[in-house]
Parts: structure tokens; sequence; C-alpha cells
């Protein structure tokens, strides 16, 4: 399990460097939602007010601190809120079926992975609330 948890860390820590990366250097070209649908409308939104660098910049972040075992709950708390987000946007612009594309599917695959090998420093957490 260790070398499945470190494997599984590390690729998912890559795949938000990457793209995280991609959004300010262009290299891997993105396609673009149709023109005038609600998702390039929510997407050209983020984009014009300057949100979608600022998540970039957080996903870089997340993948840094995941791909680290020392940092990996910390990139896990960063990455959490935008990986629901990722499959809100699919689910709710393009129905259902868009959880089961290919990236969503990996992405939420490999952080249920790591949340579950995280479970007891996330449970410590939430019981040391009181």
């Amino acid at each position: 399990m260790k070398y499945i948890t470190h494997v599984t860390a590390f690729l998912l820590g890559l795949i938000f460097i990457v793209f995280g990366m991609n959004f300010f250097l262009k290299f891997i070209p993105i396609p673009a939602p149709p023109l005038g649908s609600p998702a390039a409308m929510f997407m050209g939104g983020m984009y014009a007010s300057g949100f979608l660098a600022f998540v970039k910049v957080l996903e870089i972040l997340g993948g840094l601190f995941v791909a680290i075992p020392q940092t990996r709950q910390l990139g896990l708390l960063i990455l959490g809120p935008i990986i629901v987000n990722i499959a809100a946007f699919h689910y709710f612009f393009f129905g259902p079926k868009a959880l089961l594309e290919t990236p969503v599917l990996v992405v939420c695959s490999l952080a249920l992975i790591q949340l579950i090998a995280s479970y007891r420093a996330f449970a410590r957490f939430l019981a040391s609330r009181g």
C-alpha cells in the first residue's frame, strides 16, 4: 500500500502541476467549450476576473505539496475543493455522463486513494475540534 500511495500521490501532483502551469505557459492545447454555452460563459467570467489564475496557482501549490510525502495532507486540503469543483463543473454543465470521462475519473480516483491512505491524519484533525 505504501508504494501505491506514493505513486498515486506523485501522479495526482503531476497532473495538477502540469495543467496549472499550462494555464500560464500554454504548452498543451485545451479545447474551449462551445462558444456561447453556459460553460463558456462561466469559464470566461473566471478568466476575465482573474479568479482562474488564482485557482491555477493553488493547483500548482497543491500539486507540489501532494507530491512531497511530508506535506501530502496539506496538498489534499488545497486540492480537495478544486477536485470537487472539477467534478461539479462537469456534472452541471455537461450532465452526469461527463463524470465518467477519463480525466475526471482519474483525478477523482487518485484523490480518493490519497484520502483513504490519509484517513487517520484527517480523522485526528476532525476529532481535535473541541
